[in-house]
């Protein structure tokens, strides 16, 4: 059996792939099959370590991106879809995959494609409360869609084809490291955690309002900051600056970025999360079963982080802040709403863990194995 995975440009995309890649070698291992040969087709390969680890080959398809908005580039990235469609016929036609599992985003878009083309059966996974242009599209002819939100099944026409599965977690995250995590961040164990989460390109605007309200902040609780490597810098130098006069500013810790390791002993230790709303973020968060204050962009596809937070809102696990009100005293009066009210934790966590679907990845996998099984016949 053959199988392509497909998806473009950001984590959100890539890492949910790893986590159905893991589920299926444990199906295969169960049902005794023979391993598959599995393939990720992308403009990049965005974490070729990674890929090395799960025995998944890389080949290069060149794709543009569509923007909403007038931009010369997307005069530029029409001719890079189109070159990257015939990449992906040529690339897809020789593999003949039994199989394609896309995650959507413009980098999938040449490879389902070339197999609508081609006549292979395509599995799609959309992980927002609104899709976008690329699983819209995929979506009118995929044989299966996965979704993480159940409202998003009305944008698709064929709802009977549509399974509320949840996003896919991977293994090296889905459980916090509660021992040893104080110690591992030194810690003060007496002391609440707020782990604040950019992602691994930074929340800038979370960060700045985060800084800004630290003297306060660090009178109470301890703070693991993680701001995003392109942001290190600048936040390192106006942390130094606004926290130079404080004694308690040893209770702060940034990070550039937080491997799987370092994001398991930080949920580990945290009492509460502060985040943005992409769908993979808020999984992970849910899983862990943490109260959180989630903050979605304010201009982001179809206001997709927008309705990813108060999806999310509506099952009690978060409070939302909207970007526009996003203030330091807003931001810290919410803090302290949440952390000294025990029984609105409770809740939070309760609200969390009904949220949480850990299955996700088990789900979509074994239904990529039984398509491909049926068409590999």
């Amino acid at each position: 059996m053959k199988i392509i995975f497909t998806g473009g440009g950001t984590g959100g995309h890539f890492y949910p792939i790893i986590s159905v890649v893991e589920e299926m070698r444990l199906i295969i291992r169960e049902r005794k099959l023979i391993d598959p040969d599995l393939y990720f087709l992308a403009p990049d390969p965005y974490d070729k370590a990674v890929l090395f680890d799960n025995n998944i080959e890389y080949k290069k398809v060149m794709s543009g991106k569509w923007r909403r908005y007038f931009s010369i580039m997307n005069v530029v990235d029409v001719f890079k879809i189109i070159i990257g469609i015939f990449q992906a016929l040529w690339v897809v036609f020789w593999i003949y995959p039994d199989v394609i599992f896309s995650k959507g985003g413009f980098g999938s878009i040449p490879t389902v494609f070339a197999g609508r083309i081609l006549g292979i059966p395509i599995v799609i996974h959309e992980s927002d409360s609104a899709p976008g242009i690329a699983n819209k599209w995929a979506g009118k002819f995929a044989t299966k869609i996965a979704v993480s939100f159940p409202e998003v099944a009305s944008y698709f026409k064929k709802e009977d084809k549509v399974a509320w599965t949840g996003t896919p977690i991977r293994k090296e995250i889905a459980i916090p490291a509660k021992q040893g995590a104080h110690e591992f961040l030194h810690l003060d164990k007496d002391v609440p955690v707020i782990f604040v989460i950019g992602g691994s390109s930074g929340a800038k605007r979370i960060n700045d309002e985060i800084i800004e309200a630290l003297p306060e902040l660090l009178k109470k609780y301890q703070v693991i900051h993680q701001v995003g490597k392109n942001n290190f810098a600048d936040a390192k130098q106006t942390v130094e600056v606004t926290l130079s006069t404080e004694n308690s500013k040893e209770r702060y810790k940034m990070f550039a970025y937080l491997d799987d390791l370092a994001m398991r002993m930080s949920a580990g230790a945290a009492s509460l999360i502060i985040s943005r709303a992409g769908a993979t973020a808020l999984a992970e968060i849910a899983q862990w079963g943490i109260p959180s204050i989630i903050v979605p962009i304010s201009e982001s596809n179809l206001d997709h982080q927008r309705k990813n937070a108060f999806n999310y809102a509506r099952s009690g696990a978060c409070s939302v802040i909207e970007e526009s009100n996003l203030k330091p005293e807003i931001l810290s009066a919410e803090i302290e709403r949440i952390l000294t009210n025990p029984s609105l934790q409770e809740k939070m966590k309760a609200g969390a863990k009904s949220f949480s679907k850990s299955d996700a990845g088990k789900i979509i996998a074994n239904e990529i194995i039984n398509i491909g099984l049926k068409h590999e016949k």
